[in-house]
């Protein structure tokens, strides 16, 4: 059965903004509460701070950039994230984009691919007590390992838009990750790949979860204003782009609102009458996902983040 789960609709400047979207996954089915790589209150700093708080829920980092973290730092963070939550973290990773690494490394990863089975494989081992010796293109790792302490289970996520990275998260990942993807994209592309992946391993396939931005029908709103304010930034990277592309989403880049309306249109923003959103959100159970993270990120942009949780506590009662 598909779960469901909240993203942080806005990047937290102060950590306490995190409390209310860890109550509602306290008091609510939802499954977990999902953050993606923020600048300003680092997630895994956040989510500690609602543990603190007395929200200790189950927590997913929807993924953190690669570039900024050791894996060594990255498996110590999620372990310790494990620890003061008291429940499993599903620890996701992404390699960002190339300009972000030509920021941080002073030229962009040769091939994310490597660089990404190299980093996956270095945090799985050190997770499970390994000492872990890597001398890779990317990733070096001289026979570490974490101290043992008992912990909840860290799942490694990766960050997966295209085939070749979801082949690569069906041979190495316990959870494939992905944000913004239409479910029939996901059906006909990402499912497959992760199948194939997991196949040339001999493993079970990982579990598949999708960032799905999404609002409600209202009369003051249009699905289109909604998608921009929620994606725009999105809709400029260069992967998501051609992602999307491949998605048969005609999103070209010259006019942002006719982009924002073939998202919408191409199925990758959700909108419509209750009815109807639950609908759409079911042909993504259908394509074979196991966790659909709402991503009202849209509404909050434009209405705030009161709108926001509204927005999250209605959908929720409709999927219970």
């Amino acid at each position: 059965m598909t779960a469901y789960s909240v993203l942080m609709p806005f990047l937290p400047r102060r950590p306490e903004q995190t409390l209310p979207y860890a109550a509602l996954v306290h008091w609510t089915h939802a499954e977990r509460l999902w953050q993606g790589q923020a600048l300003m209150v680092e997630p895994h700093q956040g989510f500690a701070y609602a543990a603190g708080a007395g929200f200790r829920v189950p927590v997913g980092l929807g993924v953190t950039l690669m570039p900024l973290r050791h894996p060594y730092e990255a498996a110590l963070q999620a372990r310790s994230l494990a620890m003061a939550t008291g429940h499993p973290v599903v620890a996701g990773f992404g390699p960002g984009a190339r300009t972000f690494q030509q920021s941080l490394l002073g030229k962009p990863y040769r091939s994310p691919l490597s660089l990404a089975r190299e980093y996956v494989t270095a945090v799985r081992g050190l997770l499970d007590g390994a000492a872990v010796e890597v001398r890779g293109e990317h990733v070096t790792a001289d026979q570490v390992s974490l101290p043992p302490f008992p912990a909840p289970k860290v799942e490694v996520g990766l960050g997966v838009l295209r085939p070749g990275m979801a082949r690569l998260a069906g041979e190495v990942a316990e959870v494939a990750i992905s944000w913004l993807t239409p479910a029939s994209y996901l059906r006909d592309t990402v499912v497959p790949a992760l199948d194939e992946g997991a196949e040339a391993a001999g493993r079970a396939r990982p579990r598949l979860t999708a960032m799905v931005p999404l609002a409600l029908a209202r009369p003051d709103r249009t699905a289109a204003e909604l998608a921009l304010a929620g994606s725009s930034a999105h809709m400029k990277a260069p992967h998501y782009v051609d992602m999307l592309r491949r998605s048969g989403t005609g999103i070209f880049g010259a006019d942002e609102k006719a982009d924002a309306e073939a998202l919408v249109s191409g199925g990758a923003f959700l909108s419509g009458a209750p009815d109807r959103l639950v609908e759409q959100l079911q042909a993504y159970e259908a394509a074979g996902v196991d966790e659909i993270v709402l991503n009202v990120t849209g509404v909050c942009n434009s209405y705030g983040p009161q709108a926001a949780m509204e927005e999250l506590k209605t959908l929720l009662a409709l999927l219970a």
